[in-house]
C-alpha cells in the first residue's frame, strides 16, 4: 500500500491575513498588500474579501483600485512576515525535520511514521491557536499531488488524496493545473487540441516525446500521478530554535524561565535525534514596544544536553536581559552546530 507521507502547507492570503490579524479595523475588509493605487506597483497579496472583486497577485495596483475602489492598500512589511514565517516553521519542526520551503508562506513536509493525516490536522490547529492564522493543507503520497490537494479547499482546507482518488481526479483537470504548465506551454498544448489531463494521456505519445522530449515525459508522468521528486531540506541546518509570542506581556522571570526550559527540552530532543551538538546559545527577546534584542554565549565544549542549554539560556535571561519593560516574545536558538561527521574542537582549558 502506498504511504501518505507528504504534507503541503500553504498559508491563506498570508500577508493580508497577518495585517487583518494585527489590525481590527482591517478585518472583513478588502485588503491589498504591496503597492499604491496611484503608483506603478503590483499586488503582492489580496485578502479573500478583495479577491471577490477579481484582484489577484501580480495585478497592477491601478487595476486593483479600479476593480475595488474601497480596497485598503497597505505597504509590504517583510520583516514582520518573515518573523511569522519563522514561527510557522517552528511549528513544523515539532513534527519533522524534513522540511522543504517553497516560499515564505508554503512548504513541503515529509512524515515517515504513517500519521501524515493526523499531523496535517495538528499543524493547522497549531497555526490557528498560536498565530491566529489559517493554512490550507494537502496530504498525499507525493509532492505534486499534495500540492494539488492543498489548493482544492482554500481557504482553511484539509484535503487528503490517495492514489485511487488521484487516478479519478486527474483526468478531469485542465492541463494548466499540471506542474510546470504555464501560459506559454498551455497555449502550445491547446493549439494541438490538448485542454485537459485526459486529452494529454490520450494523445499520440510518440508525437509528444518527439516534439517536447524530456518535458513531455515529465508531463505524462505527472498526469498519471507519478512524481518521484523528494522532499529536500533546502540546506544544511545552521541553527535550531523555538520562540513564542506571550498571551500577555510580562517581565515575570519565573514564567520566562519556564518557557526557556520547554524550548531547551524540545531543541535537545531534536539535536539528539539528528546527532547534532551546538556551541552557541542565544536568547531572543521582543519587548512590548516591539524592540528586539538577542544575547548569546559560546560554550567551550559542544553539547546537545537540554539541561545545559537551559542553564546557559537562563543565565543569559537573568543577567543580560534588562527587565525595565514588559516582554511580548521570548525565543531560544542554538547555532554553531557540529554534525556527527565533523571534527570536534578540543578545549585545552
Amino acid at each position: 500500500m502506498t504511504k501518505l507521507k507528504v504534507i503541503h502547507v500553504d498559508m491563506d492570503a498570508f500577508y493580508a491575513s497577518i495585517e487583518q490579524r494585527d489590525h481590527a479595523q482591517y478585518r472583513n475588509r478588502p485588503i491589498v498588500v504591496g503597492g499604491n493605487p496611484n503608483g506603478r506597483g503590483v499586488v503582492s497579496t489580496a485578502s479573500y474579501e478583495a479577491r471577490k472583486f477579481g484582484i489577484h497577485s501580480a495585478m497592477p495596483c491601478r487595476k486593483a483600485a479600479e476593480l475595488c475602489p474601497e480596497a485598503i492598500f497597505l505597504p509590504v512589511d517583510m520583516d514582520k512576515y518573515k518573523e511569522v514565517s519563522r514561527e510557522i516553521h517552528s511549528i513544523f519542526r515539532a513534527y519533522t525535520e524534513i522540511i522543504e520551503p517553497i516560499s515564505i508562506d508554503e512548504a513541503f513536509l515529509e512524515i515517515d511514521n504513517g500519521e501524515a493525516i493526523e499531523i496535517g490536522k495538528r499543524i493547522k490547529e497549531d497555526i490557528c491557536k498560536n498565530l491566529r492564522l489559517t493554512a490550507s493543507v494537502g496530504v498525499s503520497y507525493n509532492k505534486f499531488i499534495a500540492k494539488m490537494a492543498s489548493d482544492m479547499q482554500k481557504p482553511d482546507g484539509l484535503t487528503v488524496i490517495t492514489p485511487d482518488q488521484a487516478r479519478r481526479i486527474l483526468p478531469q483537470l485542465p492541463i494548466r493545473k499540471i506542474w510546470g504548465v504555464g501560459e506559454k506551454t498551455e497555449k502550445e498544448l491547446n493549439d494541438i487540441g490538448i485542454f485537459t489531463v485526459n486529452d494529454l494521456l490520450q494523445y499520440d505519445r510518440e508525437f509528444l516525446l518527439k516534439n517536447w522530449g524530456r518535458r513531455a515525459h515529465e508531463l505524462l508522468q505527472l498526469c498519471q500521478g507519478i512524481d518521484e521528486s523528494k522532499v529536500q531540506i533546502e540546506q544544511e541546518i545552521k541553527s535550531m530554535g523555538e520562540e513564542t509570542t506571550l498571551q500577555e506581556d510580562t517581565n515575570d522571570i519565573c514564567m520566562l524561565r519556564k518557557y526557556l526550559k520547554e524550548f531547551s527540552t524540545a531543541i535537545g530532543k531534536r539535536m539528539s535525534k539528528l546527532g547534532i551538538k551546538c556551541y552557541t546559545v542565544t536568547v531572543k527577546i521582543k519587548f512590548t514596544d516591539f524592540k528586539t534584542i538577542t544575547r548569546s554565549t559560546t560554550l567551550s565544549r559542544s553539547t546537545s544536553s537540554a539541561l545545559r542549554i537551559y542553564q546557559y539560556s537562563s543565565h543569559i535571561l537573568v543577567h543580560r536581559v534588562p527587565m525595565n519593560k514588559p516582554i511580548r516574545l521570548i525565543g531560544l536558538q542554538v547555532s554553531n552546530l557540529v554534525y556527527p561527521d565533523e571534527p570536534v574542537q578540543i578545549s585545552f582549558l
